[in-house]
């Protein structure tokens, strides 16, 4: 799979062959993510065309909301560690600013679609929304269709159990401290990478060492103490708990991942990590001594290894 980062940087082969399309945010890359996939796949195979996901960073609602956008599921790297397994050829990253926001809905469609990617396939979502105030649907793509001789599909929501499939269902469910639900939606265990990086140390001088994960953004989709899993770059994995938050009894401001190991003793600093959430523990919390924390530790610690005891 090769991502594109700039419009001049198209390959040759997609100028000239044209494309199978599909656009969205695909955050998470879910069950109903990797359905569209599988078809797209399928159908650029049939019209013997490469296959191209156009994504947007940041994305739409980010760059209109700012930090109150909704949390990410997965940061872009993940995302595109994630569609590489989909047999997709090109991955087309767009910078949304303010040029790209005010473009029309036509004019995203002739100019872009039509004139540099040169569209033969185009599958969307039945939510896709597009251009300057969001005037863009899928009756205008049905008319472009027409006009320039495209073809245009529109992908109904996906359901499990009668459970529409969307990134806003998985951070529904993680808000609820649902990861059951959440991990039927992704098709996966929700996960969170990071790189490993100094903090204070504190943790050490309780009996509890920990590994400070950097996040990529203040705004998540989970928040407090749990029991996971964790992947080290060699491919070992480690049980352990996780602290997701701002550490109040420490008076932290930002948000951090904080990943205690169990019979675990080397260092970590710069590896890039997998934490898989399994189950949640209980809430962040403000203590009202350290000792107090220490002791409340302790019992978590106990309830991860009673859950991978059984």
């Amino acid at each position: 799979m090769q991502l594109i980062r700039n419009i001049y940087n198209l390959p040759q082969n997609l100028i000239k062959r044209g494309c199978a399309l599909t656009i969205g945010n695909f955050d998470g890359v879910h069950l109903g993510h990797q359905a569209v996939l599988k078809h797209l796949c399928e159908k650029a195979n049939s019209l013997n065309l490469p296959t191209l996901v156009m994504l947007f960073e940041p994305q739409a609602n980010e760059y209109f909301m700012g930090e109150n956008a909704p949390a990410r599921l997965m940061r872009l790297r993940d995302k595109l560690n994630a569609l590489a397994q989909h047999e997709i050829d090109y991955v087309f990253c767009v910078k949304f600013n303010r040029t790209f926001a005010k473009q029309s809905a036509e004019q995203f469609v002739d100019d872009w679609l039509v004139q540099k990617l040169k569209v033969k396939f185009l599958s969307i979502g039945d939510d896709f929304r597009f251009g300057a105030n969001r005037c863009g649907d899928f009756a205008l793509l049905q008319r472009k269709a027409t006009q320039f001789g495209f073809q245009v599909e529109n992908n109904h929501s996906f359901q499990l159990n009668e459970q529409r499939i969307s990134s806003t269902a998985i951070r529904k469910a993680l808000a609820e401290d649902n990861l059951i639900l959440a991990k039927q939606l992704l098709g996966k265990p929700y996960c969170i990478h990071g790189k490993v990086i100094h903090g204070n140390k504190l943790g050490r001088t309780i009996g509890f060492p920990t590994a400070n994960i950097r996040l990529q953004r203040q705004v998540n989709p989970i928040r407090g103490v749990y029991i996971v899993k964790v992947k080290l770059e060699d491919n070992t994995f480690f049980n352990g708990v996780a602290n997701i938050g701002k550490r109040p009894t420490l008076n932290g401001i930002k948000q951090l991942l904080e990943v205690h190991l169990f019979d675990f003793n080397e260092d970590l600093y710069g590896q890039t990590l997998q934490i898989e959430f399994c189950q949640k523990i209980r809430d962040e919390i403000k203590f009202p001594s350290f000792d107090h924390l220490k002791k409340q530790i302790e019992q978590d610690v106990k309830i991860a290894k009673d859950y991978f005891s059984v």
